[in-house]
């Protein structure tokens, strides 16, 4: 089963086969997708600005640190209730887009366990670096795959290559894909199909023939094989 795409408008937690994906990102009304387990995570707070990140982790305010951090405690109710309900937690996989993706990466870094890995589409780490010591050695084991267009206007590239560099210095595994020069603030197939390839590669699932190929023609920027 390929791993659910990230939904930029909700925040869901899928189970299937003994291995669950969620994605975060500001909720919104739901979809009529398959059923999903959905947290009660609230609407970035006020404080939490809409406009582009800073770029670079150190320059977080201690308000936008503070909404991260609320809403991180929800994340983490739903990998808690993932775990319970027989997931190991090296089988969870926790995505995000944009604002959804800096939330990603923020409940990985802060939560207690490894997981099987965390993928930030067009995001930013959205805690300063006095946050470090509170990343445990087990958390620092998650790997991330990060995913950024060149072109983007609302999350800065620089934003995400601070932010990936950020966590390489925690010693972190963080797979920068930087092919997409002329890609904005968008998520395309191509990222979908190399995410699903990279899961399955940490889950040691054979993905056989029916793993199919995303067509250059559809595309403007390279082809991620």
């Amino acid at each position: 089963m390929a791993a659910p795409p990230p939904a930029p408008a909700a925040a869901a937690a899928a189970r299937a086969g003994g291995w669950s994906c969620g994605c975060t990102a500001p909720p919104r009304r739901a979809s009529r997708a398959a059923p999903r387990s959905r947290p009660t995570s609230p609407p970035p707070p006020p404080s939490a600005s809409p406009s582009p990140p800073p770029p670079s982790p150190a320059l977080t305010t201690v308000r936008d640190e503070q909404g991260v951090l609320e809403a991180v405690e929800h994340v983490h109710e739903m990998l808690d209730k993932e775990v319970a309900a027989g997931t190991s937690p090296t089988n969870i996989f926790v995505c995000g887009l944009s604002q959804g993706g800096a939330l990603a990466i923020a409940s990985v870094l802060l939560y207690p366990k490894t997981l099987g890995g965390c993928a930030v589409f067009s995001g930013s780490v959205p805690l300063s670096k006095s946050f470090a010591d509170r990343v445990t050695p087990e958390a620092r084991k998650t790997p991330v795959l990060w995913f950024h267009g060149m072109a983007d206007g609302v999350v800065l590239f620089e934003a995400g290559h601070a932010g990936c560099a950020f966590l390489q210095e925690l010693g972190m595994a963080c797979e920068f894909k930087v092919t997409y020069p002329t890609l904005g603030h968008l998520l395309v197939d191509e990222e979908l199909q190399y995410f699903r390839r990279w899961i399955f590669d940490r889950l040691g699932i054979s993905q056989g023939t029916k793993d199919a190929r995303p067509s250059s023609s559809s595309s403007n920027h390279e082809d991620l094989h």
